[in-house]
């Protein structure tokens, strides 16, 4: 039945801990056959909503209701760690596992098959590291598939993926035939299948539920808080008019005090009626990444680079130098080597790279592996922070909405936007004469991606970058390309 509402949430609370409550009494359902977007801020406990969902967690309060027989799948934002040194085979065998009991026969069919959905060719004991960010992102789609789910739940789906990897997605999205909800902040391409959004709101703690677009629920939120900020603007001056009189009354003494009293009740009732309007989504504050000092001449030269073809290592030649205040874009289809690429620039260990001397080299991985996942943030900044003071590692810290308890949480316990936020502030404090960025837009706020983009074109050290969001890269200046497929 397609109306028939498969998943309730009624009444629901859930927090980390009871400080930091992420849910409060949270009301929504999901009808069978519906594409739903998550919508919220990073960090606000999308990523919690999903494994609330396939319960991984279990709430505080309230309760999850699950139609009998309805079964689950959700292509999570990253393959697990110890799940990277895995074959194909073992990896969807594992995925396999979880959706039946029974032993699985025909596991080749089903892998080549569900490969084919994802546009993926690979030998099925290939291991899943060697695979770049942008085929893993395809895997992780492919596992949640293979277990033929009722409810498909994606988690940043387009992270990685080149442009003929999110319009192949887009494709079977539209054509999908269950029920999907996705958590993304890509605009256009969640514009292309939602029919219905769960807003998150991180300030409430509420979950809201519209009903359809993406951008048509965009306008129905703005246009809900234009009307709002004016009932309360006109309440906010009444409120106002209602407390000098009872001032002016209070202070003729006698009968007039019973009047005063009167308006500041009046006053109070007003007080009441202001609706509590959702603040908007926080962004992080326009910032620099200053270049290291005292360097002149070529930072970087690259003579030769390595693509992958047929599965096999290709030299070829290339001739670009890099100064200070010059921006390079590495291009290339998923799986062409460009990670592999920046990470043996990033550790200089290519021959086919030269950097000058003493060149400090920040680096932003898209799986944040350079970061101590087991690090507080607090200790992860400090030890890249150059004689800053505390005061000013807090204020920039702040400035990538990094406060209170987020400084002493562990690195691995964030959600991965604010993961991202924590490697742009350490950029910050390390203040690179080489900056290289590997899909800087990975699971970030889509508010926060001008002010990345700003902060990065303006950056007046040697910079390489990779990137598939061509808005954004449009925001960048770029002096040169090297395209790796040509």
């Amino acid at each position: 039945m397609k109306n028939e509402s498969i998943l309730k949430f009624s009444n629901v609370s859930f927090g980390y801990s009871e400080k930091k409550l992420l849910l409060k009494e949270v009301n929504f359902s999901i009808h069978r056959n519906s594409k739903i977007t998550i919508m919220g801020q990073n960090g606000a406990g999308k990523s919690t909503l999903f494994n609330l969902i396939t319960k991984d967690l279990f709430p505080d309060d309230g309760q999850i209701s699950i139609v009998n027989g309805v079964s689950i799948a959700i292509s999570r934002q990253v393959i697990p760690r110890d799940e990277l040194d895995l074959t194909i085979r073992d990896f969807f065998e594992k995925y396999i596992s979880k959706a039946s009991s029974k032993k699985v026969y025909d596991i080749d069919p089903r892998i080549e098959s569900v490969l084919g959905v994802v546009n993926l060719k690979a030998p099925n004991d290939r291991i899943i590291r060697s695979f770049s960010g942008g085929q893993q992102a395809r895997l992780l789609l492919a596992s949640a598939l293979i277990q033929n789910p009722d409810l498909l739940l994606l988690d940043e789906p387009t992270n990685n993926l080149d442009k003929e990897g999110i319009e192949h997605l887009t494709k079977f999205l539209i054509n999908y035939e269950k029920t999907c909800v996705v958590i993304s902040h890509d605009a256009d391409f969640l514009n292309s299948f939602t029919d219905g959004v769960l807003y998150l709101d991180v300030f409430t703690q509420k979950v809201e539920q519209y009903r359809g677009n993406y951008f048509d629920v965009q306008e129905m939120i703005t246009t809900r808080q234009e009307k709002e900020n004016r009932k309360n603007a006109q309440l906010a001056k009444q409120i106002q008019d209602n407390k000098d009189k009872a001032n002016y009354f209070a202070n003729k003494g006698g009968q007039l005090r019973l009047v005063a009293k009167r308006m500041r009740d009046k006053a109070a009732a007003f007080e009441e009626e202001k609706i509590e309007i959702r603040r908007e989504d926080r962004t992080i504050r326009p910032f620099i990444i200053p270049s290291q000092s005292n360097i002149s001449g070529e930072i970087i030269h690259i003579s030769s680079f390595k693509v992958i073809k047929n599965h096999k290592a290709v030299e070829r030649k290339a001739d670009i130098g890099l100064r200070r205040n010059e921006h390079l874009l590495l291009k290339g289809p998923n799986g062409i080597g460009k990670s592999t690429f920046l990470e043996s620039i990033a550790k200089n260990e290519t021959s086919g790279a030269q950097i000058s001397s003493n060149i400090e080299i920040g680096y932003y991985r898209q799986d944040f592996s350079t970061l101590n996942f087991e690090d507080t943030v607090y200790k992860s900044l400090s030890e890249v922070a150059k004689n800053e003071s505390e005061q000013n590692l807090r204020s920039i810290a702040a400035g990538f909405l990094i406060t209170g308890d987020v400084m002493n949480a562990k690195i691995g316990n964030l959600s991965e936007g604010q993961k991202g936020l924590v490697a742009f502030a350490r950029l910050v404090l390390q203040k690179p004469g080489l900056l290289i960025l590997d899909e800087p837009t990975n699971h970030i706020n889509f508010r926060h991606i001008p002010i990345i983009a700003e902060a990065l074109d303006k950056y007046d050290g040697a910079m390489i970058m990779v990137s598939h969001v061509s808005d954004f890269v449009s925001k960048v200046r770029i002096d040169n390309v090297l395209d790796l497929e040509k």
